[in-house]
């Protein structure tokens, strides 16, 4: 059911809309107001689906309504109507953030399908805001260990910069979640986090991964590509598994962060790119440097912040919330509804060593959840853990 509200000084014309509505589709729920100081009121004391505004009224009129509305709350759709339109007026109401413009009086066609539209924008944003809290819930950050604190700390004071990040930890960790936060936590998170896993990409593969290439560059190329850094050109790279990465692509990814520009395979134009670099490996880097394994440059380059992340065994201090953290996710994904945990089932998993770290965790609690019993026990543990 679509709510909307109508903000109109004559009330003839607030008629002829809810009427227009109500025809429209019965289930609508259509509120009024007489001038614009209060449809500033309704408009940001309930949620509303759509508004349609006219913009000469007394008290404030249709243009500071809507500045006002918008200020408050960027993502509503407002459609505003005048019968002194002009296309000043127009431009002025788009830039200042209406969905569309509207001159008296509305042609019924125009009206109906400008609200349709209005209406299916504002679902699209209401659901890709859902999915963002759930992406964010996925990779939420859980414990109270001081490593965990110290680490979020940091998140905090690097985030809102455009520092390049080194994240370090044993695998399982949750290094991706570091780089998730930073990224959600900074003024690029309105643009793509572009993800790439350096281990899992063939070393004959990786410049044209990451570089993109044009067409007829090798065999497979059959069509011009742009390589991840042109993805995430205004937003954050996240190259997973760094220390996995091949000397020849380590001195092209060098070059890019250094100029801040990249040549794709098999092409000479030169590409400018935006992009936030984070980076997280297992390997001690220092030891592949002496290697000869990875670049000392580079290393550099990348290590302006570093972030070491410790195994789940440096904070077993953080089992007892990360259990309740995973029953009552597990359950709610598995249909079952969380279950609990006794504190002996939590001693016995506190003395177990998580070489997986939390990737093994969470795999545990998995087991717990479908084969453990409703109050899981430290018998439950022995025999699944």
């Amino acid at each position: 059911m679509a709510k909307i509200l109508i903000i109109e000084d004559e009330k003839a014309i607030r008629n002829v809309l809810r009427n227009i509505l109500e025809e429209e589709d019965k289930s609508f729920q259509v509120d009024e107001a007489e001038n614009g100081k209060t449809g500033i009121q309704q408009a940001l004391k309930d949620d509303y689906d759509l508004i349609l505004c006219d913009i000469k009224m007394p008290i404030h009129d249709g243009l500071e309504v809507l500045e006002k509305v918008m200020t408050e709350k960027p993502d509503q759709t407002m459609v505003m109507i005048s019968g002194h339109g002009d296309i000043d007026t127009a431009v002025e109401c788009i830039k200042k953030g209406a969905f569309d413009f509207i001159s008296k009086p509305p042609d019924l066609n125009r009206l109906l399908t400008t609200i349709r539209n209005g209406l299916d924008k504002q679902q699209i944003t209401t659901q890709n805001k859902i999915l963002k809290k759930k992406v964010s819930k996925k990779y939420e950050m859980v414990g109270e260990s001081k490593a965990i604190l110290e680490i979020q700390g940091m998140i905090e004071k690097v985030a809102p910069t455009d520092a390049r990040v080194l994240i370090i930890g044993p695998n399982g960790t949750g290094k991706e979640l570091v780089a998730h936060w930073i990224h959600e936590k900074s003024e690029r998170s309105k643009m793509p986090l572009i993800e790439v896993n350096c281990a899992a990409i063939p070393a004959e593969l990786i410049e044209s991964e990451l570089f993109g290439h044009e067409k007829g560059a090798f065999t497979s190329a059959i069509k011009q590509r742009k390589g991840k850094f042109e993805q995430a050109s205004g937003g954050t790279l996240f190259l997973d598994e760094i220390g996995d990465m091949s000397l020849s692509a380590q001195a092209k990814v060098l070059r890019a962060l250094q100029e801040g520009k990249i040549t794709r395979v098999g092409g000479d134009k030169e590409i400018n790119v935006d992009v936030r670099v984070l980076a997280a490996t297992n390997k001690d880097l220092k030891q592949e440097i002496s290697d000869g394994k990875f670049r000392e440059d580079l290393y550099h380059r990348l290590g302006v912040i570093i972030i070491q992340v410790p195994g789940l065994d440096d904070r077993k201090e953080d089992i007892p919330v990360l259990a309740e953290h995973f029953l009552k996710q597990l359950g709610e994904e598995q249909g079952m509804g969380p279950k609990s945990i006794s504190k002996d089932a939590l001693e016995a998993l506190k003395s177990k060593t998580w070489t997986g770290n939390i990737r093994e965790f969470r795999n545990v609690m998995e087991r717990l959840t479908i084969l453990g019993g409703k109050e899981i026990s430290k018998s439950d543990v022995e025999q699944f853990a």
